[in-house]
């Protein structure tokens, strides 16, 4: 068979490459074709990342402050009690065991308001009923415990004349920075504002009486008391103070003696101060305890009052004298975005205390009923005191919901 050119040249290239294998079998060891290395080179590649999402703007939220206030009604000094101070005290007033049960009750407030019921003073030698005047060491027992707002006008701001007057401002001026006392105005200007501010919540305070025993105003007094049916420059007084503080609070010295009964004058009285924009009003002198309400401003504004707190401390001689009752209440104040602000007053409570003494109205003291037992009771000093007794006083004169026996 004859084979083309190009076949010839194929088998020859076949048989050269067969003959180099066999070559290499033949001197003993594989033959391998070495290629040069290569370098691995980078790639580039352009991979898009992923794009954040922006964070959404948070939507502004109201600020919320608030202060839980309480209110205690008279503090009544009878004789009893500056003298038990004294003996204790041997060369100063020791008014601190009158008080000592009452000092964990108030460190649960931001803010504590008393009726100041007597002239507070040492330049006057102190006396009892009916004219009272009050050692000035019973300040510094009422600020440890933890009183800061001293409502100071009622029927028995005159007891001392215009000289009594100013002794009492002079000791109130002496006391700490953060003391609020109000209820003496200056009878020219009548514009003593009194204002606090805690926990970002401004409080305006103003204090009134229904009558001073019929004292008149001292000649040449300098200071004096504003009474309830001075329409006019109690008016001008709220309508200044109103748009400077977030709460008002009026002190009304007001109501019959012993009676548990709110009276017209009461009532009238209280929703007239409502109508002005007045947000509590604490009703204090009738010495027992009477009713609380939820009252509406003609501006459509609420207004919360308690008629009468009765008595913090005192030693009068009847059973329904020594039970008396402190205001706990929550005032919230709300601050939207555009700075436009509410109030809210939350959760009204009455808090029962008692005055306890022995006979011979030895010891006396302050107790408050969560701690108060029968035992306590009939050892009372001038009758006996049970706490069915007292609870039924409670409950015939105030309404059940404002009523706490903690």
């Amino acid at each position: 068979m004859r084979m083309r050119g190009n076949d010839i040249a194929a088998c020859l290239v076949i048989a050269l490459g067969v003959g180099g294998v066999l070559a290499g079998s033949l001197l003993g060891g594989p033959s391998f074709t070495t290629l040069p290395a290569v370098d691995p080179q980078p790639v580039s590649v352009d991979v898009p990342m992923p794009t954040a999402e922006p964070e959404p703007t948070p939507e502004p939220t109201p600020t919320v402050e608030t202060v839980r206030f309480s209110a205690t009604g008279d503090d009544l000094i009878h004789d009893g009690i500056f003298l038990q101070a004294r003996e204790r005290g041997g060369d100063h007033y020791d008014f601190d065991f009158a008080y000592e049960e009452m000092r964990d009750f108030y460190t649960q407030f931001d803010v504590n308001w008393l009726n100041q019921e007597t002239l507070v003073n040492d330049q006057f030698d102190a006396s009892g009923y009916p004219m009272f005047s009050t050692p000035g060491a019973i300040t510094d027992t009422l600020y440890n415990l933890g009183f800061r707002v001293f409502s100071l006008s009622n029927n028995h701001s005159y007891d001392k004349g215009a000289a009594g007057i100013e002794a009492s401002l002079e000791h109130w001026a002496s006391m700490p920075e953060d003391v609020a006392y109000m209820g003496f105005y200056n009878l020219d200007t009548y514009d003593d504002y009194v204002y606090q501010t805690v926990n970002g919540i401004t409080f305006g305070y103003l204090s009134y009486t229904e009558h001073t025993n019929g004292l008149p105003t001292p000649s040449g007094a300098v200071h004096g008391v504003v009474y309830l049916d001075d329409h006019e420059t109690i008016a001008k007084q709220i309508a200044a103070m109103r748009p400077n503080c977030d709460v008002l609070v009026v002190s009304a010295h007001m109501g019959t003696e012993g009676s548990h009964e709110v009276n017209d004058f009461q009532k009238s009285t209280a929703q007239w101060l409502a109508d002005q924009g007045v947000d509590l009003i604490i009703g204090t002198h009738p010495h027992v305890v009477q009713n609380a309400e939820w009252l509406t401003g003609a501006n459509g504004n609420t207004t919360f009052v308690v008629y009468s707190l009765g008595n913090f401390i005192n030693a009068q001689s009847s059973r329904d004298n020594v039970i008396g009752a402190i205001l706990d209440i929550t005032f919230q104040k709300t601050t939207q975005p555009d700075g436009s602000t509410s109030l809210a007053m939350l959760d009204p409570k009455l808090h029962c205390v008692i005055s306890q003494y022995e006979a011979g109205y030895k010891n006396i003291r302050v107790i408050p009923y969560s701690q108060y037992t029968d035992e306590l009771g009939a050892a009372h000093g001038e009758f006996t005191l049970s706490r069915e007794y007292i609870e039924s006083v409670l409950r015939n004169s105030i309404d059940e919901q404002f009523i706490t026996l903690e």
